[in-house]
């Protein structure tokens, strides 16, 4: 076998001969994840999605950065005066569910858990993305359809339109390529 640069370019050119049995081994670009955040919103895609990132943390000594976006609760136009105390009350509940969620991870693994509060979650997904300089984002999605995706909308669409990192999207059926624990399940509860 012999390589050599093409004339007139700047590719190049390699002569196998005959018994020459397969082409020289490329290196691929070595991948690294340093942070990786998983919005949750305490249901089972995203317990799934929150499997997916266990593992890739684990492959690459990751941080997990565990977000919840917790919605603003508006009052009626004559009610602005009267402090809402439902905001407080979600966030505290929230804490309480990501500290659980934190709890089973594996105790060799980095993870952090944030709490954001806006009007849209997806906005505030990307924001925290680009704040906390993530690497990758790993969500769930319902697998919503017709009326109800057109009325709801779809957080993990929007996520990955506005993202300025990779995301990757596990959806609540299909076909997984991670393996299951002994427990049964792919994320301890």
């Amino acid at each position: 076998m012999k390589v050599k640069a093409a004339p007139h370019s700047s590719n190049v050119v390699i002569e196998m001969r005959p018994g020459d049995s397969s082409m020289p081994a490329t290196p691929l670009p070595e991948l690294r994840l340093k942070k990786i955040l998983v919005p949750v919103d305490f249901s089972e895609p995203s317990r799934k999605a929150m499997a997916y990132a266990t593992s890739f943390a684990k492959q690459f000594n990751a941080e997990l950065l565990l977000f919840h976006a917790v919605p603003i609760m508006t009052a009626p136009a004559p009610m602005y005066s009267i402090p809402l105390e439902t905001d407080a009350r979600l966030r505290e509940e929230s804490s309480k569910q990501l500290a659980q969620w934190r709890s089973a991870l594996p105790a060799e693994l980095s993870s952090k858990a944030i709490i954001g509060d806006g009007a849209s979650a997806y906005a505030q997904i990307v924001q925290t993305a680009t704040e906390n300089n993530v690497d990758l984002i790993i969500l769930g999605t319902h697998g919503r359809t017709g009326a109800a995706r057109w009325l709801i909308g779809s957080t993990a669409e929007r996520v990955v339109r506005y993202a300025a990192c990779p995301v990757l999207v596990v959806r609540e059926r299909e076909h997984d390529f991670i393996a299951e624990q002994k427990n049964g399940s792919t994320f301890a509860e």
